[in-house]
């Protein structure tokens, strides 16, 4: 499992963090600036809800 991330059009509402704060990380401004990357093995379910909790749609999952 991938994630992508469109750190372009993140707006810092943070709830990916807030939601998965072991896998995704914000900048000192609060935004989500991270590159795309795979996900660790165990963290698929955290991967998802990180991804869904966005309201801007930043976030994609690519399932293998």
């Amino acid at each position: 499992m991938k994630v992508l991330i469109d750190k372009q059009r993140c707006q810092g509402h943070a709830l990916c963090a807030y939601n998965s704060p072991d896998l995704f990380h914000l900048n000192d401004q609060g935004y989500n600036d991270m590159d795309s990357f795979e996900v660790p093995a165990g963290q698929e379910e955290a991967a998802r809800r990180g991804a869904a909790a966005c309201p801007e749609g930043v976030l994609t999952i690519v399932e293998d």
